[in-house]
């Protein structure tokens, strides 16, 4: 659950003044420029948040000496570039809330406004993070793109007409409207972006959001840049007739949305029109939730009073409208230092980079390491060891470092070295695409390669251990995963030691040979993917013919599979077309049967849907051998879907006892949220037969 960020209280009239000086200096950095300098700004949004907060606290304890101009009273802190463009009517920002419990109580302070309780129920969307506009059309045509500014004038941006995605020249109608809401780079607009500016020798951005900020103001560049926009509202202009007089604000972007605009209504975390305060918060978490899967980034999720009525009861303040709120979710965005590049080899022979950090708390943990995509790209980024850098991370997906603040680079920060020769066996190295590779390929770490195919979640090769492993490595026997298929009786005897080890371990392939696709696909140890992802792949496509003609878009499909995973997945297939032609040659399994239970068993809902369900803490009971990839394997057979947070959507927690006998937080909250909470012997009872 989100919390409030913490504060450092401000004592002295000085560090007042010092931390409204710090405020405007990050607002200026994020607001100013052509998005080059934005990158110089040390400070996070998280410490931003921390900072507006402990001005805001100051000014409530010492009324008398708060500032007349307060960051806390202006639209951007009052730091955006203003424009002579008047709003027709004024764009302000949004008021924030950290926890449930602060949602809980604007919902309580909306009530007051109102006299009595919220009859039209409220909308939930996400907060897209990038830059407020509003477009004017005038008869259906595109005439006037403005930037928010101090929320009474902005910028004229009209050039960026027919260059952002979403946000069409010409309406399907005639209409005359104001559109407003958020341009931004997707993440793949922004890494497509950087490798842009590289190449024309610019900086590359420090993050989307400053990034897009930047492109939306810039004329001159030598190059293009692409963009998206999600309409958030839209106001009436030159006394258009478009919108309807009363229309709630959710039949207000179903207009947008039918006269072509893109809107809030048409992305992965649609807005959704709920009736309590209570459904707003479990909306609010389902969001979250998928907020690592997202092509764009969110930096929250926005509660409004859907009612157009009961919005222009609840009124304005200077800054912010009383009858909507941003609920922040925690930042998946901060910035630390680089204290080191380390190279790691994958099974591939593939040369990963890894950041070592100073750590920093980043979506709920902290964060000690991050990826670095290639040579290539630490060189394209520019980074050096002691740089302040900024790093991403949101839910699962593996943190990463995105670019260097450049401006606070310190005078005896290095050039991040690249390795002369492979770290892991010293061979040569073949730097002839961008992710280098060890001339050796997978010979290079492959025992590992092959102790991975042979584990448990993958073909199941029970024996062949490492001692094995490594005798057949040395004998030339294998060279690739394909090579286990073709072993006789005489090689794996002497790898062995024993003939009847040896006759084991045939049986033992043999088997593996004959498992089905989504094991193939395991074994041949993609990046980003496992025993789970791999069971999707083959689920969704079937055949390995399949999976290998599909493109990323393709592969986005599949559950678990983000743009950012997508790519990388649809390579790694390509790359590795001989192995699998030997696998297929040697008589592997490459197709995924239909279970004969789909869509049945236990944790089917009434409606056909997997039920979900979340586990915390060590089993006990029939399900004390199992460790977590297990449990989510038996859960999927159950016809259910395994979680990782429990949400409103949540069937059952199963919790084991917590050591001292206290609820853990997960247990706390599956009470608060009504979820049935089961113990390890309940959910064994509940699967039955399956356990057998």
């Amino acid at each position: 659950m989100t919390t409030s960020p913490a504060v450092e209280a401000l004592t002295t009239p000085a560090q007042y003044e010092a931390a409204i000086a710090r405020v405007r200096a990050a607002a200026r950095a994020y607001y100013g420029g052509d998005g080059d300098i934005a990158a110089e700004s040390v400070m996070d949004d998280a410490m931003y948040d921390r900072e507006l907060l402990a001005v805001a606290a100051y000014e409530q304890a010492h009324p008398g000496q708060a500032a007349a101009d307060s960051p806390t009273h202006q639209v951007a802190a009052g730091a955006a570039p203003v424009g002579d463009v008047a709003h027709t009517v004024p764009m302000l920002s949004l008021d924030n809330a950290f926890s449930a419990e602060q949602l809980t109580a604007w919902g309580e302070s909306l009530q007051r406004r109102l006299g009595r309780p919220v009859e039209g129920g409220y909308t939930v969307e996400p907060k897209l993070d990038g830059a407020a506009i509003a477009a004017r059309y005038r008869d259906g045509r595109l005439v006037q793109v403005v930037t928010r500014g101090d929320g009474r004038f902005g910028e004229d941006v009209s050039h960026v007409i027919g260059t952002v995605d979403g946000l069409p020249e010409r309406l399907r109608t005639p209409a005359t409207v104001e559109v407003r809401g958020e341009v931004l780079f997707t993440q793949a607009q922004f890494e497509d972006a950087n490798r842009i500016r590289a190449e024309h020798g610019a900086k590359v951005f420090s993050n989307p959001r400053n990034g897009a900020a930047g492109t939306l103001r810039a004329k001159d560049r030598p190059y293009r840049l692409g963009l998206t926009f999600w309409a958030y509202g839209a106001v009436d202009l030159d006394g258009g007739s478009f919108l309807p007089a009363g229309a709630p604000h959710s039949e207000v972007l179903a207009l947008l949305s039918a006269a072509g605009v893109r809107t809030t209504r048409d992305n992965p975390a649609a807005l959704r029109c709920v009736r309590t305060i209570e459904e707003a918060q479990a909306r609010v978490e389902e969001i979250q939730a998928m907020r690592p899967s997202l092509p764009f980034g969110i930096d929250g999720v926005v509660v409004k009073a859907d009612d157009v009525a009961e919005q222009r009861a609840a009124g304005f303040g200077s800054r912010f409208p009383y009858w909507a709120i941003a609920y922040k979710l925690p930042a998946v965005e901060r910035t630390t230092r680089l204290l080191d590049v380390e190279w790691n080899v994958g099974r591939t022979g593939v040369l990963a980079p890894r950041a070592r950090l100073e750590p920093v708390e980043l979506d709920g943990t902290t964060v000690e390491y991050a990826t670095l995509h290639n040579p290539a790209d630490i060189r394209r980024r520019d980074l050096h060891i002691g740089d302040t850098v900024t790093v991403y991370k949101a839910g699962d997906i593996i943190p990463r470092v995105q670019a260097a603040v450049v401006g606070l680079r310190p005078a005896d920060a290095v050039e991040v070295p690249l390795p002369e020769a492979c770290p892991h066996c010293g061979g040569d190295i073949d730097r002839s695409q961008e992710r280098w590779r060890c001339v050796k390929g997978a010979a290079c770490r492959l025992p590992a390669l092959i102790a991975y195919a042979a584990q448990r979640d993958c073909l199941d090769i029970d024996g062949l251990g490492t001692t094995y492993v490594n005798a057949l490595v040395a004998s030339g026997a294998v060279a690739d995963i394909a090579d286990l298929y073709t072993l006789d009786l005489e090689t794996l005897s002497r790898a062995a030691g024993s003939e009847k080890r040896g006759a084991n371990l045939v049986a033992q392939i043999e088997a593996a040979r004959l498992k089905p696709l989504s094991r193939q696909l395991c074994a041949l140890g993609i990046r980003n993917t496992g025993r789970r992802l791999s069971q999707r792949i083959a689920a969704h496509f079937r055949t390995m013919d399949a999976v290998r003609a599909a493109d990323a878009e393709a592969m986005q499909e599949v559950e678990g599979i983000g743009p950012e995973k997508a790519p990388g997945i649809v390579a790694a297939f390509a790359e590795l077309a001989p192995v699998i032609d030997k696998m297929t040659a040697a008589g592997a399994t490459m197709t995924e049967p239909v279970g004969e239970g789909a869509g049945e068993g236990p944790l089917v809902g009434e409606d056909g849907r997997p039920m979900k369900v979340v586990v915390t803490g060590k089993m006990t009971g029939p399900l004390a051998e199992l460790g977590r990839t297990a449990m989510k394997d038996l859960i999927e057979r159950a016809g259910g879907k395994s979680g990782d947070g429990v949400t409103a959507q949540t069937a059952y927690l199963v919790a084991a006892p917590s050591a001292g006998g206290k609820p853990s937080s997960k247990a706390i909250k599956a009470e608060q949220l009504g979820v049935r909470v089961l113990t390890p012997e309940e959910f064994a009872d509940l699967l039955g037969d399956l356990l057998d």
